[in-house]
């Protein structure tokens, strides 16, 4: 079979569903990458995979630049004609689900995650739920990656339930990033790694961070992820280097393998505002670190509050800084025991695995 693989990035093909492509290129499949050009674009095609390049912004909308994505990709669809398309983020699941319909090929959604768009009704929303309304009608099947998100498409009848369905986000591959022997810092440390967008909650790790110092709390604040000044809701580049130079923060820049920063931290830290299933929390419970989160969609699927970890109140500085105290405070037995029970969460729940199974069962079923 002919499958194309369309998302935001190619980075984002490379890091999160290599062991998947590796599985269907073992098959015998013929694997097309449709996505813009970086780094990894090189690096699919060395694999075996057949890229193409597409222009795709993924920062906002905008009428024109979507509408030529749209035809875009109709072009690149009717070039290669696969016999199914996976599409994954926002405008791949939207206009590519749109473009395949008109040229009768299946299509397989993936929906990463709601995003800050639908935590307002305003028009952004509404015509973001129109969108999905008219591009999920073709839909061969829908895959949510919690079920709060499966729950809220189908209450707006925005999906039939009958081609929803979950997966364990993007699954973890468990053998990469395996547990890591318990040591505690002689300086407490927490680790956020994320894009800096407000959308994850750094300005309020920032806060809860200050107010943690003002209350003598004695720790390592540490913060690793590319700046997007860009972006609509990032963070301005004047601002992050004055939370370096004043101290407020270690920034740690940006990496392709977080494993060596997870593992000498202390606790992961991730106050986002809403996840599909966040990647960076399964990473941190597969090497056994115990990881604080907002009790939101995506994280507290990840998160059980006093079990692998604690939660927090979403856009709660003050409760954040609260559970980090606590946190920082728990003896190293109880650090450990939440460590290795994160571990065992992921291994029951989210190994790789069995997301890449069910993609092969769509596939066939396609």
């Amino acid at each position: 079979m002919k499958v194309a693989i369309v998302l935001n990035t190619s980075w984002n093909i490379y890091n999160f569903r290599l062991n998947f492509i590796k599985k269907l290129l073992e098959q015998g499949h013929e694997v097309h990458t449709i996505a813009p050009h970086d780094d990894f674009s090189p690096e699919l095609q060395r694999m075996g995979c057949v890229h193409h390049d597409v222009k795709m912004d993924s920062r906002g909308a905008n009428v024109v630049r979507d509408a030529l994505l749209f035809f875009e990709l109709r072009s690149i669809y009717q070039q290669i004609r696969p016999d199914v398309v996976l599409h994954y983020t926002i405008k791949p699941n939207v206009y590519g689900t749109l473009a395949a319909a008109t040229l009768r090929i299946p299509a397989i959604n993936n929906v990463c995650g709601l995003g800050t768009v639908f935590l307002k009704e305003n028009l952004v929303s509404k015509v973001a739920m129109f969108l999905y309304r008219l591009s999920f009608r073709y839909a061969k099947k829908v895959f949510f990656q919690n079920p709060d998100d499966r729950t809220f498409f189908i209450e707006k009848k925005l999906v039939s339930p009958a081609i929803a369905d979950l997966l364990p986000g993007s699954g973890i591959d468990l053998q990469h990033f395996q547990p890591v022997p318990f040591k505690r810092n002689q300086t407490f440390t927490f680790l956020l790694v994320s894009r800096l967008i407000t959308d994850k909650g750094i300005l309020e790790y920032i806060e809860a961070v200050k107010k943690l110092r003002q209350e003598g709390v004695h720790a390592r604040f540490q913060l690793l992820g590319p700046k997007d000044p860009k972006h609509k809701r990032g963070i301005q580049l004047r601002v992050i280097d004055e939370w370096i130079q004043n101290g407020t923060v270690e920034y740690l820049g940006t990496t392709q393998d977080v494993r060596h920063f997870m593992s000498e931290a202390d606790c992961i830290v991730l106050p986002s505002y809403r996840e599909g299933t966040p990647r960076t929390l399964l990473e941190a419970a597969s090497i056994s670190k115990p990881i604080i989160a907002t009790n939101v969609p995506g994280c507290k699927h990840v998160v059980e509050h006093n079990a692998n970890g604690l939660l927090c109140e979403l856009k709660n500085a003050d409760d954040l800084a609260s559970q980090m105290k606590r946190m920082a405070s728990l003896d190293a037995d109880t650090l450990q025991w939440m460590g290795e029970n994160g571990r065992k969460k992921v291994e029951r729940e989210f190994d790789e695995e069995i997301v890449i199974q069910k993609y092969l069962e769509s596939i066939q079923a396609a």
